[in-house]
């Protein structure tokens, strides 16, 4: 995710770094859809839903917020894309997990455990 600029030098067998690391644009496109997917009430409510239940189907959490699974299907699709959950198919339904990785990369201390489990906390 992040460039550097490094010069091989083969013969000599120098290697020249620079000192800072420049994060490229698609750094910063990775962070932006997840800033994104945070700045939405429902999205953090939905978040909190799936960690409670460690893995659920997208069709007991349609029933859990009382919301259309079109629409909530658009919704773990942004929290999908921004990677702070994963997605197993079982048949014919889709099951959600957090991804606590990237999930705790972004999460201060005191917003992340409405969203992680207490012993992790």
């Amino acid at each position: 995710m992040y460039i550097s600029n490094k010069i091989d030098l083969k013969g000599g067998k120098e290697l020249i770094r620079d000192s800072v690391l420049k994060p490229d644009a698609a750094t910063f496109q990775l962070f932006e859809k997840k800033f994104k997917a945070l700045a939405d009430e429902k999205r953090l409510y939905i978040l909190h839903l799936v960690q409670k239940h460690d893995s659920v189907c997208v069709c007991d959490l349609a029933e859990m917020i009382d919301m259309p699974q079109s629409k909530l299907s658009y919704h773990l699709k942004q929290l999908l894309d921004a990677q702070f959950v994963t997605v197993e198919k079982k048949g014919t339904w889709n099951y959600y997990s957090i991804n606590d990785e990237e999930l705790n990369g972004v999460l201060s201390d005191q917003l992340c455990c409405l969203f992680r489990n207490e012993d992790k906390c």
